[in-house]
């Protein structure tokens, strides 16, 4: 009899066990000349060698199925055993599957534009209104990159800057303080990673969010590094986050410049970075519109609205 350990790597285990060990059981009974003992993220099978190796060779290929899909089922369970390859259809413009194996896709013009760059080029900025997908996308191409094993890292920071809240009056501890600002971020990754997953990569540091102000004096290397409301940076502070890139790193930069919270006489270093930086060679910069708006059908319209007002406000101004 030979012993075997196999490490469920890169997955969340709640995922690959199924719910009250389903995915589990059904595994024994395909394999009752084994005895199979699962703990946490390790797998003991105990039996002979063929059947080892078959055994193993199905895990192997559930392991693949749940890295790209976030969870099994019986089907996917089934086609293992029988050697063929899952296929949830044509995925030739899927960027990741979410937590509930759903695919997530560009659904714009410019959200195509801004998959196909990250492809081309190292730093890339995308700029647009509220609700046309920027940060979304871009964790999205981040989360492929880690799953495919293409970078160890993700980094997302955003400037902690107020909307017309104070920082300091926010009840808490600085990460109880700063959590809020950084919320956006967490709800895109917690739609596309396990939540168990997620917190093993937070707790490992393989997924950080931090404040802007964090980032001074790192060099980060192989890693996706997005800063999210960039708008909000002042030259000083995009200069230094920008100069963080090391080696093997994509930087994102998404921001909308009709919503800086900086004040009035403080300029946005997004804007100051996109005219200093717009021939620089292996740099992108993609502008969604109001077209690209993914969200409620609510939301173009309230950017109409507020564009038709902010135009009038400056018409009667100049009069």
């Amino acid at each position: 009899m030979i012993e075997q350990h196999i490490i469920l790597e890169g997955i969340d285990a709640v995922s690959f066990y199924g719910a009250n060990n389903t995915h589990l059981m059904m595994l024994k009974k395909l394999f009752p000349k084994l005895r199979i003992v699962a703990r946490d993220y390790i797998i003991k099978a105990v039996g002979d060698e063929e059947e080892l190796d078959k055994f193993r060779a199905v895990v192997d290929r559930l392991i693949d199925h749940c890295t790209r899909y976030n969870s099994i089922d019986e089907e996917a369970i089934i086609d293992a055993v029988n050697g063929k390859k899952s296929d949830k259809g044509s995925d030739s413009n899927v960027i990741v599957y979410n937590i509930n194996g759903k695919p997530i896709y560009p659904r714009s013009e410019n959200q195509c534009k801004l998959v196909e760059e990250f492809g081309k080029n190292d730093m890339i900025f995308a700029v647009g209104p509220a609700g046309t997908g920027k940060t979304y996308t871009a964790i999205a191409l981040a989360v492929r990159a880690l799953k495919n094993r293409e970078i160890r890292k993700i980094i997302l920071s955003r400037p902690a800057v107020e909307a017309g809240e104070k920082l300091g009056f926010l009840p808490g501890d600085m990460r109880e303080k700063i959590d809020p600002y950084l919320q956006p971020l967490y709800d895109a990754l917690e739609d596309m990673i396990p939540g168990a997953k997620l917190k093993e990569y937070m707790d490992t540091n393989v997924i950080q969010i931090a404040p802007l102000a964090f980032m001074r004096g790192r060099t980060l290397n192989d890693a996706i590094v997005i800063l999210d409301e960039a708008q909000n940076t002042t030259p000083q502070q995009i200069k230094m986050f920008l100069t963080r890139m090391g080696n093997n790193t994509k930087m994102v930069i998404t921001g909308d410049l009709t919503q800086v919270d900086l004040p009035h006489n403080q300029g946005s270093g997004l804007t100051q970075a996109i005219q200093i930086l717009k021939d620089v060679k292996g740099i992108s910069f993609i502008t969604l519109s109001k077209k690209d708006i993914v969200r409620h059908k609510l939301v173009t319209r309230i950017v109409d609205a507020y564009e038709s007002y902010e135009k009038q406000e400056k018409e009667t101004s100049k009069k």
